[in-house]
């Protein structure tokens, strides 16, 4: 079902829930810009343009868009390679986002709203739970360490230092600061998940994540001058204009002239098809949440997306997607139309026009706290667990994902994954029901090769193999009463057998199938049935059935 709603129908129902979005939306266009290793004004950036622009142009009446921890992987492994934010590297990322949305618009304007639907879920969970674990691994630093001297939080991880290494050159570093602000972080996050702590009213408005940030600003401040202060580099660090002009000079443009870089090409493929996919299953699953049970055009949101991306890359914010925690935290609130999701937008602007100042006393340590949840609940054990219990043919496809994206980067682990998927696939088709076993064979019975609805040509490498593995001197029928497609080259490994059987001692025929029913190869099959009547046998003997 789909209706049109006013913007301005439900203004008492949304603009409180717009406020509760706000404050859910801050610390995490923060926290995964930290997660990103991008600019942190260039995530709040785009919790604006995610706000506004995409929330106009979506047919989504209570989906948020903004900055999305999924993409945060793939964020850093992509200004890491292009050479680090140090070599003035962001702008040529910027391009990355820009060509990036119009692939999403071009994948809207081409009708690829399905898209989502042609990645197995054991992928795309894989996907998930990969990305988590690279977030939480990458926040350790923030959350429990100093910065490398000289270096900064983001130089634990370079090229040429191993995991084990990164992990060393942590622990020597450890402050107790930070690990005493991370460790109440997750504790308050911890208990503001706790059902008994969602009944109570004004923890439906008073978010866990700004709790959090209040918190590490107080214990800032409590710190100093004892043995448990931040250093210098361990806070938000937002510029701070002077004015208005000095304002606008903090936004970036991409850098044209890397247009022919086919590395800023891949990231940018890489970017459209994540985002796509994170935003179609967003999309899904808020449609499931929404009370009105309203349904979002999904190509009209990739347009939607698409043209986000384009205007946040153009200004120099992060890539954006639609979003399941900010969504969710919207239909929880009361949100009725997308005014909730763009006034949500207007308030993160006036934050960072008026207030900067007061955001760089936010510690890094709150905002890594925030992020080990946020990785935790990509990468649950639960589902783990439950990916196991389905069998190999999901978890196998699941762990590969995972492992891909942990040991490589996220396209490679995606890929893996897929290519497991599909070898699955093939192998499916290749082995039971396409069987026969000479073992069981019981000398002087028929047998029944009793063919599928749908015949196609992945089924190719099972019929040959059942055919060619039939016993010599049997009778043999090929039965196509069910058959409502049957592949070309199917029907020429049939009429191979046919012709050849006769070499075997084998008496085959091909029954039961009505070339009206397959009208691409009703000709085929016409000449195929006036070969069958060549060799056939008349002689009725007892079936064994070998399902196809």
């Amino acid at each position: 079902m789909s209706t049109k709603t006013n913007m301005f129908s439900n203004l008492k129902s949304d603009l409180p829930a717009s406020i509760v979005v706000f404050l859910v939306a801050l610390p995490l266009c923060l926290g995964i810009a930290l997660a990103s290793g991008a600019p942190l004004f260039s995530g709040i950036v785009a919790g604006i343009v995610g706000g506004t622009i995409v929330a106009l142009l979506s047919g989504s009446q209570i989906g948020v868009s903004g900055p999305a921890a999924g993409l945060a992987a793939i964020v850093f492994i992509a200004i890491k390679d292009l050479g680090g934010l140090d070599n003035g590297v962001f702008p040529k990322f910027l391009l990355a986002v820009v060509i990036a949305g119009v692939l999403q618009a071009l994948l809207g304007v081409l009708r690829a709203g399905v898209i989502g639907y042609y990645f197995p879920n054991s992928v795309i969970k894989g996907m998930l739970a990969g990305i988590g674990i690279i977030i939480i691994w990458k926040q350790l630093p923030f959350g429990f360490a100093t910065g490398v001297p000289g270096q900064g939080n983001y130089k634990y991880f370079t090229d040429d230092r191993t995991w084990g290494e990164a992990w060393s050159l942590l622990i020597s570093n450890i402050s107790p600061g930070a690990v005493a602000i991370t460790l109440l972080s997750l504790a308050v996050l911890l208990l503001w998940d706790r059902p008994f702590m969602k009944k109570i009213g004004l923890f439906k408005i008073v978010q866990g994540p700004l709790v959090v940030v209040i918190l590490g600003v107080i214990l800032n401040f409590v710190f100093k001058g004892t043995s448990l202060a931040l250093m210098d580099g361990m806070n938000v660090n937002i510029p701070e204009p002077k004015n208005m002009a000095g304002f606008f000079d903090q936004f970036t443009t991409p850098d044209f002239s890397q247009i022919t870089n086919s590395k800023i090409w891949v990231i940018a493929f890489t970017i459209a098809i994540v985002a796509s996919l994170e935003t179609l299953l967003c999309v899904e699953a808020t449609d499931k949440l929404d009370p009105e049970k309203r349904i979002t055009p999904t190509n009209r949101e990739l347009l939607a997306q698409g043209a986000g991306n384009f205007v946040s890359g153009m200004v120099g914010g992060l890539p954006v997607t639609q979003v399941i925690v900010r969504s969710s935290a919207n239909i929880q609130s009361g949100g009725k139309t997308k005014m909730s999701a763009f006034v949500h937008g207007l308030l993160l602007l006036a934050c960072v026009m008026a207030i900067p100042h007061y955001l760089n006393f936010i510690p890094f340590a709150s905002l890594a706290a925030i992020l080990f949840v946020v990785g935790f609940k990509l990468a649950k054990p639960a589902v783990m667990k439950a990916m196991y219990a389905k069998g190999w043919s999901q978890f196998l496809p699941y762990a590969v994902t995972i492992v891909g994206i942990v040991a490589i980067d996220l396209l490679w682990g995606i890929g893996l994954g897929l290519a497991v998927a599909v070898v699955q696939i093939l192998w499916n088709n290749f082995k039971t029901p396409y069987h026969f076993d000479p073992n069981e064979y019981e000398k002087g019975e028929t047998i029944k090769i009793m063919l599928a609805e749908e015949v196609t040509f992945l089924n190719k490498a099972g019929i040959m193999n059942t055919l060619n593995n039939l016993p010599d001197g049997v009778g043999v029928v090929v039965d196509g009463s069910q058959v409502q497609y049957i592949h070309d080259d199917v029907l020429e490994i049939i009429e191979e057998f046919l012709v050849n059987a006769k070499t075997r001692d084998i008496n085959a025929r091909f029954e039961g199938y009505h070339p009206e029913n397959n009208t691409t190869t009703k000709k085929k099959v016409g000449e195929l049935q006036r070969s069958i009547l060549n060799i056939v046998s008349k002689k009725k003997d007892k079936l064994e059935e070998v399902e196809l």
